[in-house]
């Protein structure tokens, strides 16, 4: 099962006037809203439901009861990953420098980098347009364009590929576990049997990750000019912008975890209703 995490990088819709002091845990909480965090969940919650009807036909063989999409449905519920993923983003935040990340954020170029990364997972959601997207970022890599390079340092700065793969390997491990939990195979997957397949998956995993990343990157940032993404590194290498990519990846990484398990434990319990 492979799943990327989200970019690291988010923006704000519109410009915000300077944090007055108050309660970090609410400056955290209109951060959220003002990235547009709930609007990438909702897209992320597409991904899930077309996954979910993926595994379906291939791991399951198309064999799935009428309950199956049903229970993915549940499973990607929007409301509750946002309530989930909102928890966990302002409890990372506390102690973090809130007027920088405002301020970054809801700056102009904060706001059209918003647009574009919010339009570019969008458009990823056709798988065409992935497709080509893959494409002309291996291109520009074999190339070694100057623009590749630029995402180069843009990817490294926020450890877009290591702190990907770890996550999609998590996620593997939990869905193996929910397998396991749910009786699938018998109840004989064992912690060293999960374990082997999880590693096993690692170059597969990585490599996936590497085209990802860059192909969504090279597509988001394509409008922007070199000085743009530059100072968009350079915030991304600061550290507010360390700080809000760790909160990042830790809140979405938890979530996925969680709904790994629970769809391998709907995977067993379909596997073991088709043996019956």
């Amino acid at each position: 099962m492979l799943r990327f995490a989200v970019p690291a990088a988010f923006t704000v819709l519109a410009a915000t006037p300077a944090l007055a002091e108050g309660d970090a845990a609410a400056d955290a909480g209109a951060l959220f809203e003002m990235m547009k965090l709930p609007q990438i969940i909702s897209v992320m919650q597409q991904e899930g439901i077309a996954y979910g009807e993926t595994l379906g036909a291939d791991m399951l063989a198309g064999n799935t009861g009428p309950d199956w999409m049903r229970m993915v449905e549940r499973i990607y519920d929007e409301e509750r990953m946002v309530d989930r993923i909102r928890t966990e983003f302002v409890q990372g935040l506390e102690g973090a420098d809130m007027e920088a990340l405002h301020g970054f954020y809801g700056s102009d170029l904060g706001q059209e980098v918003l647009s574009l990364e919010l339009s570019a997972r969008e458009a990823f959601l056709d798988e065409a347009i992935e497709d080509a997207a893959r494409e002309n970022a291996a291109v520009a890599m074999a190339d070694e364009t100057e623009r590749y390079q630029l995402v180069a340092r843009f990817v490294e700065a926020n450890d877009l590929i290591e702190r990907n793969v770890m996550g999609a390997m998590n996620s593997n491990y939990a869905f193996f576990r929910g397998l396991a939990e749910g009786g699938a195979f018998g109840g004989d997957l064992s912690e060293d049997q999960i374990l082997a397949d999880v590693w096993a998956q690692e170059p597969e995993i990585r490599g996936n990750t590497t085209e990802w990343v860059f192909a969504f990157s090279m597509l988001a940032y394509q409008p922007l000019a070199d000085d743009q993404l530059e100072s968009y590194v350079t915030f991304s290498e600061s550290e507010a912008g360390q700080a809000i990519n760790r909160v990042l990846f830790d809140a979405f990484d938890a979530e996925f975890e969680d709904i790994s398990r629970a769809l391998g434990r709907a995977a067993a319990h379909e596997m073991t209703a088709q043996d019956l």
